[in-house]
């Protein structure tokens, strides 16, 4: 029976420990590299003095809990009640002042950071505008004039999916400004390498800006549910030299994919400004 028990409780540790993990899980509990773009240091560096932050103050409750178990424990043969105090001056002062220091810290490096994160006073040296669907993704080049969607046929459910998800080509070292908008309901536009994820509103634009910096390949998906195939809802962006990013967008001009595909609220595309 006790066997069975500590089996149990192991396997539910490691389904917990499990549920929360992606696929993009890379770098210990985080996803990406270091300098996947100019911002995922700055975000690293917050997680990481926020979790240190936490656990000095569980360190330190754990070890007073401790403390006070061990000395003042009932001894044998001890009737006496503990001296009984009403308040104490010094340590009621401590109680206020140090939580207020401590959140004051981490308000004081969160507000620095995501202004930084979240600022779009630069200027771009492109912008892409993001469209999101139920369940699917639209890319429109908005400098280049091109578009590229994503599958509109009727999801099935199951796997590979993947395959036909669009890919989202970004010049690696250049500013890129993300420009978010919904053909339909809530979605959210996340690349867990990127360590960001910014939501799509219907009838709201919503802004970001990047610049990725290493090449590679990385996958995107829907963060906010959003219907019935929300899991399938999923993208990848490459990140590639300026030359190859030059051939992606030659290659969607000769297919005819010009002008942009437009915001209004409908499944299918309707595309303005050029033929499509």
């Amino acid at each position: 029976m006790r066997a069975g028990a500590r089996l149990a409780a192991v396997l539910t540790a490691v389904v917990m420990l499990t549920a929360g993990c992606s696929a993009e899980v890379q770098r210990g509990w985080l996803p990406g590299g270091p300098g996947v773009t100019n911002m995922t240091d700055r975000i690293t560096s917050l997680w990481t003095g926020s979790w240190i932050a936490a656990l000095s103050v569980g360190v330190i409750t754990w070890g007073l809990i401790l403390w006070c178990v061990v000395v003042y424990r009932r001894r044998a043969g001890d009737e006496t009640l503990p001296v009984q105090l009403r308040y104490h001056v010094p340590l009621e002062v401590m109680y206020v002042i140090l939580p207020l220091i401590m959140v004051g810290v981490l308000y004081y490096y969160t507000q620095r950071d995501m202004a930084a994160i979240q600022s779009t006073s630069q200027t771009p040296d492109l912008k892409v505008q993001v469209i999101g669907k139920q369940w699917s993704w639209d890319f429109n080049y908005l400098d280049d004039g091109v578009w590229e969607s994503g599958n509109q046929t009727p999801l099935s459910g199951k796997p590979g999916v993947e395959a036909t998800a669009p890919t989202l080509y970004l010049p690696v070292g250049e500013r890129v400004e993300f420009v978010l908008d919904s053909r339909d309901v809530i979605h959210s536009f996340w690349v867990p390498a990127f360590l960001y994820k910014k939501d799509i509103i219907p009838g709201r634009t919503n802004y970001f800006q990047i610049v990725p910096e290493k090449v590679g390949s990385y996958a995107g998906k829907c963060a906010e549910l959003c219907g019935e195939f929300h899991s399938e809802m999923r993208f990848t962006v490459k990140v590639v030299p300026r030359a190859e990013y030059d051939a992606h967008i030659a290659a969607l001009r000769a297919a005819g994919q010009t002008g942009a595909l437009g915001v209004d609220y409908n499944r299918q595309q309707v595309v303005t400004g050029g033929a499509g």
